[in-house]
């Protein structure tokens, strides 16, 4: 059993987008979430907290992921999300859904299925037979930056939580890049970018593509499986990704309470509560 819960949120690997200008905000809205969130863990389950936090998230168009998201390159946004109960190991997740304004929650609704992943019309229809009403998640800012032809490489936002039963869950929720292919798919949605079982949970962040190619949620949380301290797991994904120039960054939790965040390089905005106290970088 956990000794105190514990909680880190991520916002997005932010000088990859642009996003310095408002690096002061960013830290302010993720230090507010994170402190809401952790109130809400110490009177629920990981699994809840999980969503409750990336409910949040995807409600600050400061974020790109719900409101806020990114548009592709034909004009549409297109959005993914991932949840997993990491006592249960079961995930699930939305890929390229469109008109939701949460889809953690089409993704969390999808725990009940036997088929927990869908993309595209289909997942937009099970959203739309599951309750879920049509939404227009486009901002003006975001409307301004297709407009311009900005883009980014990278844009994702996640929670990992660890409850008094000892109970992991990860989500993680993105927009993808803006201007990229139609349909294409980030790691967000899968197991490289959202991982979690009874011995640690990861949510990623960077370049979809670098994520995916070296699975880094789920190598390691499998190493520290194998015994490995999170610590020197995450080191070692982090010396890996450096190695190969790759963008991308890690907030995680272990079952007995250890949290570490870390980055190949450049910005990650992050906010975790230990039981002692909130902080946030």
């Amino acid at each position: 059993m956990a000794q105190q819960q514990k909680l880190i949120i991520h916002g997005g690997a932010g000088s990859l987008e642009g996003n310095i200008e408002r690096e002061e905000a960013i830290r302010q809205s993720l230090q507010s979430i994170c402190e809401k969130t952790y109130a809400f863990l110490l009177r629920s389950s990981a699994n809840e907290a999980v969503i409750y936090g990336i409910k949040l998230l995807e409600d600050d168009p400061l974020f790109n992921a719900g409101t806020g998201s990114k548009i592709q390159n034909d004009g549409q946004i297109r959005m993914s999300a991932a949840f997993m109960d990491g006592q249960k190991k079961s995930f699930s997740g939305v890929i390229n859904i469109q008109h939701v304004q949460h889809p953690i929650l089409v993704a969390e609704k999808l725990q009940e299925y036997e088929h927990t992943v869908l993309s595209g019309d289909m997942s937009i229809q099970f959203a739309r037979e599951s309750g879920f009403p049509e939404y227009d998640p486009l901002t003006q800012e975001r409307f301004n930056e297709f407009q311009s032809k900005k883009t980014g490489t990278t844009g994702t936002v996640g929670v990992v939580a660890l409850d008094l039963n000892g109970y992991i869950s990860a989500g993680t929720s993105t927009g993808g890049v803006g201007g990229e292919i139609p349909g294409r798919v980030s790691d967000s949605p899968t197991v490289a970018g959202n991982y979690a079982n009874e011995f640690a949970g990861v949510s990623s962040t960077g370049i979809g593509e670098h994520i995916v190619n070296s699975a880094v949620a789920a190598k390691i949380v499998t190493r520290v499986e194998d015994g490995m301290t999170l610590e020197c797991a995450v080191d070692k994904s982090i010396k890996e990704g450096q190695e190969n120039d790759d963008h991308f960054g890690v907030i995680c939790i272990t079952s007995t309470g250890d949290i570490v965040s870390s980055k190949t390089k450049d910005t990650v905005f992050y906010s975790f509560h230990d039981g002692s106290g909130i902080k946030t970088f």
